[in-house]
């Protein structure tokens, strides 16, 4: 009797002892929180990165729209570049692309072509108009480079980095973040737009 006494004390005495339980809490608790911290300063990067990526497009695409650009879009391409890799890991990828068009309304469109058959789809030998003059139908119009005077210019750049912060695996999110930004720009008018098209001959 007596031992069972000693024995209901002992565990009502390591009942009530808390030592190690902020500890315990605290290994509980620490994942999620260490989680929602690298989220945040994940978050927050990703967002001032993509600031300064558009912020580098405008000032690219105003500099774009001068009749000297022609000679000058390497530059002004690693322009761009160099502001990007500031702020990214040094195996970032920065993709370029510049398509030019008559007007801003073909931007994002297809070429015209006759879809006899009305099947909506170029085939069959339609004839259709090959506004970029590269010879085939394409579902995006534009022509690759900055065009002529007059011509409105798609200019977009596309970043590709890895994560800064080693939570992407617990949180369930790809391990690299792409930012993608684009301008719209028009050529100064230097001198008269080229607006002669070809045609061809649907596969």
């Amino acid at each position: 009797m007596i031992r069972m006494l000693k024995g209901n004390r002992t565990i009502r005495s390591f009942a009530r002892d808390t030592e190690g339980a902020a500890l315990t809490e605290f290994g509980m608790v620490a994942p999620i929180l260490c989680l929602l911290v690298m989220g945040i300063f994940d978050l927050a990067h990703t967002q001032y990165t993509s600031v300064l990526v558009n912020g580098a497009m405008q000032d690219a695409g105003r500099n774009l729209t001068l009749e000297s650009a022609g000679s000058q879009q390497s530059s002004i391409d690693q322009k761009v570049i160099d502001q990007v890799q500031n702020v990214v890991p040094a195996n970032a990828t920065v993709t370029l692309e510049k398509l030019s068009h008559f007007d801003f309304s073909d931007i994002g469109e297809a070429e015209e072509f006759d879809d006899e058959n009305g099947d909506t789809i170029c085939n069959n030998n339609e004839v259709f108009v090959d506004a970029n003059g590269n010879g085939t139908w394409d579902a995006n119009r534009g022509s690759t480079g900055i065009g002529g005077a007059r011509d409105a210019v798609l200019y977009t750049a596309v970043v590709t980095y890895p994560r800064l912060f080693p939570m992407y695996g617990l949180a369930g999110m790809d391990q690299n973040v792409t930012v993608r930004a684009a301008t719209v720009l028009r050529n100064q008018p230097y001198d008269e737009q080229d607006r002669s098209t070809e045609t061809g001959n649907c596969p």
